[in-house]
């Protein structure tokens, strides 16, 4: 038995996933014609209250066109040092929107509204590029998978109305803060300006993510996906996939999460792990001694046939997802115990 632990994107469609694909209804999505990605859209946008939504191959790609869309080249994106739009995204953010980046570090990776007003420009000053833009990430990847609360996302609202700043929300694990917090989706179609929600990780689906909006901000996004070669033709067979997934595997996150901080308790026994940052959801990010290099130690795990990720010199992650069951918990915590 293999136990893949490096992320939430490892996972496969279920049976009834399956069968949703394969009886999707199709068309020609370029055109607008597809009538499952439409009523994905429609389905994901109604679900945040916000106008439209575009179904998108990736997370990376939605974040990528949210901030050209709402980016002027010469602007100025502030987002936290560890977030995924500058960590994991290529450099995509000068490279799409020829736009600069300020990068406060949060505790966690999590800004506030402290942290943000330090790093605004002003407008006045000709040597500074312009602010723009602020984006959060929830939950936070490098972060462990803290989350941010609704009051902390007011409050950071209340700046970027302030400033006349815009809010973009990089939600790729959107749910799990979701399912932790039982805050309505709706609120947070009122806080942010866009938001990214990822289809793949979490909740199970093959490939896509979606970008919510308005509806100018979703045609211009539109234009911006065809110019970047993300037109897509029959990809119902993928909506549907989101549509089961918004429908069935929201909830079923919980089980992810409590089966993390069991996998923490495991590694509080081990004489190799210095230090497991807290478990908000379904990541695990522990630290190992300055004598063990995470590569060695992901290595070492590889042949006891379990899947990691080095996440630093000296820390190694763990994600749980929709394919590590009961059985494989039970196993790990076998496999992990010193020879």
């Amino acid at each position: 038995m293999i136990i893949d632990l490096r992320s939430d994107t490892v996972t496969q469609p279920t049976p009834a996933m399956r069968e949703a694909m394969f009886t999707a209804p199709l068309g020609d999505d370029v055109l607008g014609d597809d009538p499952t990605v439409n009523a994905l859209e429609a389905k994901a946008a109604a679900l945040f209250g916000m106008e439209a939504a575009l179904f998108c191959a990736s997370g990376t790609m939605t974040n990528q066109l949210a901030i050209r869309t709402h980016c002027r080249p010469g602007d100025d994106v502030i987002c936290d040092y560890l977030s995924h739009v500058y960590q994991y995204e290529g450099g995509g953010i000068s490279v799409n929107a020829l736009a600069s980046v300020s990068l406060p570090q949060g505790e966690r990776g999590k800004l506030t509204p402290a942290l943000i007003r330090e790093h605004i420009y002003s407008p006045a000053d000709p040597h500074k590029p312009l602010s723009r833009l602020v984006v959060l990430e929830n939950t936070v990847n490098k972060g462990g998978g803290c989350y941010y609360t609704i009051p902390e996302i007011a409050a950071i609202r209340q700046v970027c109305d302030e400033y006349g700043l815009i809010l973009h929300l990089d939600g790729a694990r959107l749910f799990n803060a979701l399912v932790e917090t039982g805050d309505p989706t709706h609120a947070y179609g009122q806080l942010f300006d866009s938001i990214s929600i990822c289809l793949s990780k979490g909740l199970g689906c093959p490939v896509g993510s979606m970008l919510l909006g308005t509806a100018a901000v979703i045609q211009q996004a539109r234009r911006y996906r065809k110019l970047m070669g993300g037109g897509w033709r029959q990809a119902g067979f993928l909506a549907a996939a989101g549509i089961y997934a918004l429908d069935h595997h929201i909830e079923r996150l919980k089980l992810d999460h409590a089966r993390a901080r069991q996998i923490g308790t495991m590694l509080e026994h081990l004489p190799e792990v210095e230090a497991i940052l807290p478990i908000d959801t379904n990541i695990v990010i522990f630290q190992l001694p300055n004598t063990i290099l995470a590569t060695d130690y992901v290595s070492s795990l590889g042949d006891k046939g379990i899947k990691a990720v080095s996440f630093g010199k000296h820390l190694v992650r763990f994600v749980t997802h929709l394919n590590f069951t009961d059985d494989m918990l039970t196993e790990l915590g076998h496999r992990l115990r010193p020879a």
